[in-house]
């Protein structure tokens, strides 16, 4: 199962060369780009591990690019790897962008899980198979 969170998520992921595209118009846009990382990529888990602060004023795509190298050297293969622009210009002061970079090899995906309460009610949860494992060993390199 393929996780679709964020911008382009439904298409091929992008190559180098594209996503540093993207890293571009972020920072000529005046952006700050982050980098974030997790094994449980679960819709409502919105806090990530940050990889180092968020990138401000950098004006090369190339800095981004060493960062992501870094990381995805450090935990590609085991975790999704989810770059994000941030933008700071009054009034807006929230993301702008956000797409995922790298994901496990194998991605274990998530069940629907169902649970009869009082009465006639039924209430839905989602469950990630990969959160059955421990921290660090949810998906193999």
């Amino acid at each position: 199962m393929r996780i679709t969170q964020g911008t382009f998520s439904f298409l091929t992921d992008l190559s180098d060369t594209q996503i540093a595209a993207q890293v571009q118009y972020c920072l000529d846009k005046g952006w700050a780009v982050n980098l974030e990382y997790t094994d449980d990529p679960h819709p409502r888990n919105t806090y990530w591990e940050m990889w180092g602060p968020p990138m401000f004023d950098i004006p090369d795509a190339a800095g981004v690019m060493l960062e992501l190298a870094a990381c995805r050297k450090a935990v590609a293969g085991t975790h999704y790897i989810r770059l994000s622009a941030f933008d700071n210009a009054h009034g807006w002061e929230s993301l702008r962008l956000s797409f995922i970079t790298d994901r496990p090899a194998k991605e274990s995906g998530f069940a629907l899980v169902r649970q009869e309460l009082g009465g006639r009610h039924t209430a839905y949860t989602t469950h990630g198979y990969g959160t059955d494992r421990p921290d660090g060993a949810r998906y193999e390199r």
